[in-house]
């Protein structure tokens, strides 16, 4: 099969397109023909060699752990599934080899639920790690009805998950964002705030008794602005920053799961999930789309077609 993989760390300039064995199916795993998968920053930090103490890569490597396509094998015990069902999938194993930037990826099915039918496969690859990032961190705050919510980066492609999930569970969402994505944030019902110095007093102004939820999507010390912009006893999440536990609050690492999945892709076929593609490369170009990842300034998801 045609597929993207890397045999030492580094950038991108270590990936290589070529040809690779077609993946084994295990037992309770699913043969997927690959349409679209979504870049993420994970895949080039993984790849750069940032969480090897976390995750043995097994080389080479295949990157990649969001998926959309077609189910065209079945293992031997797999009742949830049949061939040719269109599914979605985080396809995220506890070491680095068999990724998603590839002709096929065996999955198990515990990553999986069914795509949304009104969205494309490209819109779809984009749902898997940003939505349930998001959703479980939401989920980890015990955000509802009336709470305000600080999300960090929300117009990256966890905070626009994040904005539109919060905004479901009857939130008021305040999202940091650059100002050229102010009006997208608005348009996703969030509140928008420029980032950068002076945002407790940017944040304030707007919640002047204090946000209920914290959610820092961006790391870089950005946690550490939570004392002065929080009411008293909200709920600190970050995706990207240790020092939350020193706050009171929690770190969170996205786990697969098929029933969050499968809900988000129900709110995705309601309407309330919406997905922003923000560039579409073909596989042979994997390269290019991390370097854009890498820019750090792309609103929505950046995906590669199979």
């Amino acid at each position: 099969m045609k597929a993207i993989s890397y045999r030492a760390y580094g950038g991108p300039e270590v990936l290589e397109f070529g040809e690779l064995p077609e993946p084994k199916v295990g037992p309770d795993s699913v043969l997927i023909k690959v349409r679209a998968a979504a870049v993420n920053p994970v895949d080039w930090k993984a790849q750069a060699g940032y969480l090897d103490g976390m995750l043995q890569a097994v080389f080479p490597v295949v990157p990649g752990w969001d998926v959309s396509g077609v189910v065209v094998g079945l293992g031997a015990d797999t009742p949830e599934f049949e061939i040719g069902d269109e599914v979605i999938g985080y396809v995220r194993e506890d070491f680095l080899s068999r990724g998603t930037f590839a002709e096929y990826v065996a999955a198990p099915v515990r990553t999986l639920a069914r795509k949304p039918a009104n969205l494309t496969f490209e819109q779809a690859a984009g749902i898997p790690l940003a939505g349930l990032t998001a959703y479980q961190a939401l989920r980890a705050a015990g955000t509802g009805e009336g709470d305000t919510v600080l999300v960090h980066a929300a117009a990256g492609g966890v905070g626009t998950m994040a904005v539109q999930l919060a905004k479901h569970l009857g939130a008021r969402v305040i999202g940091t964002a650059g100002e050229r994505n102010h009006d997208y944030l608005r348009s996703l019902g969030a509140e928008p705030v420029t980032y950068g110095d002076g945002l407790a007093g940017r944040v304030r102004a707007l919640a002047p008794e204090g946000v209920d939820v914290v959610l820092d999507l961006v790391g870089g010390g950005t946690i550490h602005t939570s004392p002065e912009v929080t009411a008293p006893g909200a709920r600190l999440i970050s995706i990207a920053d240790p020092d939350v536990a020193a706050l009171g609050g929690r770190l969170l690492w996205v786990r697969p799961d098929t029933a969050d999945l499968t809900a988000l892709s129900h709110l995705a076929e309601q309407g309330v999930l919406t997905v922003e593609v923000a560039e579409v490369f073909p596989l042979e170009k994997t390269a290019d789309a991390q370097r854009l990842s890498a820019e750090g300034h792309t609103r929505g998801k950046i995906v590669v077609t199979v």
